[in-house]
Parts: C-alpha cells; structure tokens; sequence
C-alpha cells in the first residue's frame, strides 16, 4: 500500500531542518531550492553547517539572516557575476559587525566535495583522488589527507565522507510516494541525497506513480531514502529548472549590488522572506507576467519510442 510523502514546505523543514544541523541544498546553478532555503530563515534556524559545492545567493541569503555557523564548499561566488559579499563579511575579520563571530569555512575542489558526497552515500571511510597533488589546499584544510594503497602501496589523497543530517533536492516532478525524476543538468544531487539521513524533494509537479515508472531511467532519488516532498512551482527562482523556467540572470546581476551593503541586504530579507509566507506569496509578489518573462524557448531533444508499457 502506497503512502503518501506530501507535505507543505513549512511542514518539512519544521520536521527535518533542526538548530546545529548539517543541510546540503543541491544543484550545480541548475534547480536550487531556494524556497527551501527561504523557510529555513523564516522559521529562524541557528548555527547550520551549510554544505554545497557551490554556495550560490541561497547560502549568501541564510548567511545574512544568522542561519549558519560553518560552510563547507568547494568553490564560492554569485556565478558569472561576483563574490557573495555576505558571506565575506562573515569571513573577513576587518568586515565584521561588532558582536559576530566569523564563520567557520571548509573548502575542496569540486572533486573533492563530490567524492565526500559519493563517500558518504555508499557508507565508505574515504573517497580517493589524485587532484591534490599540486594543489594548496592540503596545507589548508587538514581533513583532505594522503592514504597507501592496499595495491602496491601508491600514495593518493582522500577526503572524508559526508553525510548531512538531510539533503534538500530540487526536480522537475515526482509521485506522492517520493520518487523523484529529473532531467538537464544533474549536478551531484542523487549523490548527496543518498548521503544523507533525510531527503526532503521539493518539485514542480507532483504526477501519478505510473509516469514515474512509464520512464525509470530519470528517477534520481527513489522514495525509499525520501522523508518529505513538497511541491513547490517556482521553487528554484532565481535559479532556473530545464524545461520549466530560465535563470534569472537580471536577479543575479541585482543582488551583487544588494548585498554589497549589510542594511540593504536586510531590507531585502524582510520584503522577500520575512515579508511573504511562503513561495506562492513570494511569486505573486513578483507577479505572474514576471515570470511569463523567464519561459524558456522550447528546444525539443527528440522522441524515444519505448515500446509498449505494461
């Protein structure tokens, strides 16, 4: 018997985003929950430790609003754009406010943070990799280490596993149940759900469990690791989901300038976040011909004839 997974995302980041958490909010520049992001900092979660391989304006957002204690990345900026200036208010002593604390930061290559992905998602002690051999980063972080190899004794580097007290996902569609399909750019999101001990998906459309398995081979996360899904039109912007929604580059372009200033950066959080009550408030904010703007030119990528389903 099928049971449902579908909650709102208040619900979901009330029951599995707790104070002192480790969360990881996927996606390489493509569906990036930013919804989620923005429920994190509207229900006022401290002392996060924030994993991504790319902190993009969502970790630039929970930063500015205290949700974060530590960052571990493996490369930091507002893409094509610029630095994410309040994070380096955080991370630049002369920048800090009176009374903050610096932020704690944990950097490798991109390699490296999906190894510790791809480490933790199959229960291994380290992931192994050649990329550090002329690289700084070793003297830097001392979690990226050499090991021998078993097999004729070769020294490689290895980076520990992780695995985030939940991975929040952003998808195209999924089933009540939990399985989870997408498509275009993947990232490491399947890598850093299985990492993790609770998965909440979020999505744009929730669709019956026989189109998932009408088409198998899209699914990334099955329901079995999933604890929450929420569907959430939308939920990526300002980053942008194949097929339903372009990047919002003028926004990008918009919150270098934003957040450049502590006061304006706050100002934004109250209007944005604080201001509406959840991502259907946030897009009618905007307003519906705002997002008509966004609609992606259709570029069809052919057909596949699967053959009867039965």
């Amino acid at each position: 018997m099928s049971t449902s997974k579908l909650v709102d995302m208040r619900t979901a980041i009330a029951a599995h985003v707790h104070d002192g958490d480790t969360v990881a909010i996927e996606g390489f520049t493509h569906c990036i929950s930013f919804a989620a992001g923005h429920e994190i900092i509207r229900q006022r979660r401290r002392n996060l430790t924030l994993a991504r391989m790319t902190p993009d304006l969502v970790y630039d957002q929970m930063v500015a609003a205290g949700c974060a204690k530590k960052l571990i990345f493996s490369w930091l900026g507002n893409p094509g754009v610029g630095s994410l200036h309040a994070i380096r208010r955080r991370t630049e002593p002369a920048a800090l406010a009176p009374g903050e604390s610096l932020l704690e930061i944990e950097e490798y290559s991109h390699h490296g943070m999906v190894g510790r992905y791809v480490a933790g998602a199959h229960r291994l002690p380290f992931y192994p990799l050649r990329s550090y051999s002329e690289s700084d980063l070793p003297k830097v972080n001392p979690l990226i280490r050499t090991v021998q190899s078993p097999f004729g004794g070769e020294e490689v580097y290895a980076v520990p596993p992780l695995n985030p007290d939940v991975t929040i996902i952003h998808a195209q569609r999924a089933d009540a149940e939990g399985n989870v399909q997408m498509w275009g750019l993947l990232g490491c999101q399947k890598e850093a759900a299985f990492a993790a001990k609770h998965v909440i998906a979020v999505v744009e459309e929730i669709v019956p469990t026989s189109v998932i398995r009408a088409d198998p081979n899209r699914t990334i996360a099955p329901g079995l690791i999933v604890s929450a899904v929420v569907c959430e039109p939308f939920g990526a912007h300002p980053s942008y989901v194949q097929g339903s929604y372009d990047r919002d580059n003028a926004f990008y372009r918009e919150w270098d300038t934003i957040s450049r200033d502590a006061a304006a950066t706050e100002a934004w959080l109250q209007e944005w976040v604080y201001g509406v009550k959840d991502r259907a408030a946030y897009v009618a904010k905007f307003g519906g011909d705002y997002f008509k703007g966004l609609t992606p030119t259709s570029a069809p990528s052919g057909s596949v004839d699967y053959g009867d389903y039965r």
